[in-house]
């Protein structure tokens, strides 16, 4: 029995050590054994700390100020030690004091917390405004004014697919890293307005001090504003659906010199990767682009075989749309499927990355060959609009 008892330690104390030193605090995310709030770099976020202490100091000096002289009352003035409870019927002072004091205390509490949210709530004078949108699941990102105006982009989940099925070790940014970064410059303003394509969503950022609700056929609006440059991470904070958990948030805070030059490649990374709806794609480029467009936005719900997910994701492996003639599968990716959990696309993709995706799917797996209209081009799309 010693023996067992002895290798059971050893090895409770061998996997402790493993995962230990597997598990390491995240740059700009969450940290091991993390109790508290983020400090944050916003005045906000610092703001929130301080009030959540305060509050949370108030709150025990009363635990122990009227539980204290409860139980003081209690065991002195128990009946073993010969004590009468004692018979009266109103005192003015005391019943002046237990509504006067902590009509002060809640004042006190409410007057701090009332001007943090109230400058939480002051979205004016912004030195940048960026829409974003919530996808299931993923974020799309434009700005709207200054230098980056008319940049835009999808901001997806990163983290290889082998990771979430267990096939190979998580990283260090395991759910936590996106392709395209959120950039913006440090010690400016940032409004954030946000609305939803599909379902309920919501942005946060801890160290932001941020967490605004982003709900479809509406526009809120919460900002920012960083003091320092680094990397800076959160997740979607609303139960959005299946794949809630693979939605995170990166935001990049940058100089301002290096902020002008992201923005600078951008426009020109843009300008070369513009598509021409009216260029006739060949039948390779077409399954080419769209293989990478399926893997960025579809295989989450349809899986990488097409097989979907039975009961709640269709197959699209042997489909009757995906086999047949192309104007109903353009039609159900351009504007969704109503009552099901297929979202429009057609806001998100622009023409030739739908084409794309239609012309893979109607080439992979065992469709290949087998249906009509086999190749989509980005004309039938924009006709379709």
């Amino acid at each position: 029995m010693k023996k067992w008892r002895g290798i059971l330690g050893a090895c409770a104390m061998l996997i402790g050590s493993v995962a230990g030193a597997q598990v390491q605090d995240m740059p700009g995310g969450p940290k091991v054994n993390q109790l508290n709030l983020h400090e944050g770099v916003t005045a906000i976020s610092r703001d929130i700390m301080w009030l959540h202490w305060m509050l949370l100091t108030i709150c025990i000096v009363i635990f122990i100020g009227v539980f204290g002289v409860m139980f003081y009352s209690i065991w002195a003035h128990r009946k073993s030690r010969g004590h009468k409870a004692a018979t009266f019927h109103e005192h003015l002072g005391v019943e002046v004091a237990w509504t006067v004091i902590p009509f002060i205390i809640v004042i006190a509490m409410a007057l701090p917390a009332t001007k943090t949210v109230v400058a939480m709530k002051d979205t004016s004078s912004a030195d940048l405004t960026v829409k974003v949108t919530g996808y299931q699941w993923k974020w799309g990102y434009e700005y709207l004014d200054g230098s980056a105006t008319g940049i835009k982009f999808l901001s997806t989940l990163s983290t290889p697919r082998a990771q979430i099925e267990n096939r190979e070790p998580k990283g260090e940014f395991y759910l936590m890293e996106v392709d395209n970064h959120l950039v913006v410059p440090v010690n400016k303003k940032i409004r954030i307005v946000l609305t939803a394509a599909d379902v309920i969503h919501s942005w946060m950022i801890p160290d932001f001090g941020v967490k605004q609700d982003a709900i479809p056929g509406f526009l809120r609006d919460t900002w920012f504003n960083a003091d320092k440059p680094g990397i800076y991470r959160g997740q979607c904070a609303e139960l959005c659906g299946k794949d809630h958990a693979f939605m995170p948030i990166v935001v990049e805070v940058m100089a301002q010199a290096d902020y002008d030059k992201w923005v600078e490649d951008q426009k020109k990374k843009m300008a070369a990767n513009a598509d021409d709806p009216n260029k006739e794609w060949t039948e390779a480029e077409l399954v080419a682009r769209g293989e990478k467009v399926f893997a960025a936005n579809c295989v989450a719900c349809h899986q990488a075989n097409g097989k979907g997910i039975p009961g709640s994701f269709p197959p699209l492996d042997g489909d009757k749309v995906v086999l047949g003639p192309k104007a109903e599968q353009i039609n159900t990716v351009l504007k969704g499927k109503p009552g099901t959990a297929m979202a429009a696309f057609g806001g998100q993709l622009n023409d030739v990355e739908i084409a794309a995706v239609i012309s893979y799917t109607r080439h992979a797996w065992s469709n290949a060959g087998k249906g009509q209209d086999p190749t989509v081009q980005p004309k039938d799309v924009m006709a379709a609009r």
